[in-house]
């Protein structure tokens, strides 16, 4: 995360963004606990080595997100600017490790004889990712104008926050297991996911709230980076099975095999 120069004078208004940092960070973890984080120690994950530097990779985004967070609020701004070099770095890595991983799930299914399931499926994580990139390279070019800096990067957070959400769900439902879906059975389908992956924009909800009471309206970012989500989680599903996408996720499939 970049620079941003805190401009709000009431306490309120510098600790919104750490609450809502923690909120994120709420859903990352609850959603990732039972099938990731508590399965480590009890040696129940079944995954390879590249799922676990995924892990490791985005757990340190979200711990980035709320200390960047509080040294916004705090006015420490040049340790902000700092680390937000790191932040940087950070994404760029997400970024590569993510479709790494999404890849790599796509072959796992197509292994297990899943093929178009699976090929569709991998629409999901791809588009979730392009949607993360997305907010942080605009959040960079908007650098110098905080307040939409720092929704910016809420709205990358809350775009990968449709993985966690759905991990939710699958507990809720299923009662938990291991960290990684194949072997057990072939991918849900993508109607199934709709729901969770747009219950994160509640997050967005808090925020426009937020804005009216402090700014008396919205900040446009949170309106048109609730649309673009919106659009993207509604409209992936009927792209997923069109030959265009199959397509491709055979393109995809062959640099992870």
């Amino acid at each position: 995360m970049v620079s941003i120069t805190v401009t709000d004078a009431k306490p309120i208004k510098r600790t919104f963004y750490i609450w809502l940092a923690a909120a994120c960070a709420a859903i990352a973890f609850g959603g990732f606990a039972p099938t990731y984080w508590l399965q480590l120690p009890a040696g129940t994950f079944v995954g390879s080595p590249l799922l676990h530097l995924h892990g490791a990779l985005f757990f340190a985004w979200i711990v980035l997100l709320v200390s960047q967070a509080v040294l916004a609020a705090k006015g420490r701004l040049n340790n902000h600017r700092a680390w937000g070099l790191t932040g940087i770095a950070l994404a760029t890595a997400m970024v590569l490790v993510g479709i790494a991983a999404a890849i790599n799930t796509l072959n796992i299914g197509l292994s297990e004889g899943y093929g178009d399931k699976s090929r569709a499926f991998l629409i999901i994580p791809i588009s979730a990712i392009g949607l993360f990139a997305g907010f942080v390279v605009a959040a960079i070019a908007k650098r110098e104008r905080p307040e939409a800096h720092k929704r910016l990067m809420i709205l990358a957070t809350i775009s990968l926050l449709q993985a966690a959400m759905g991990r939710i769900f699958f507990i809720i439902i299923t009662g938990g297991g291991p960290g990684l879906r194949p072997g057990l059975g072939p991918p849900p389908p993508l109607e199934i996911g709709l729901v969770p992956s747009l219950i994160p924009e509640l997050l967005i909800v808090a925020g426009v709230i937020y804005d009216w009471r402090t700014r008396g309206r919205p900040h446009p970012v949170w309106l048109i980076g609730a649309a673009i989500i919106t659009a993207i989680v509604v409209l992936r599903g009927l792209v997923a099975s069109t030959p265009a996408w199959l397509a491709v996720a055979n393109f995809l499939a062959a640099f992870g095999r």
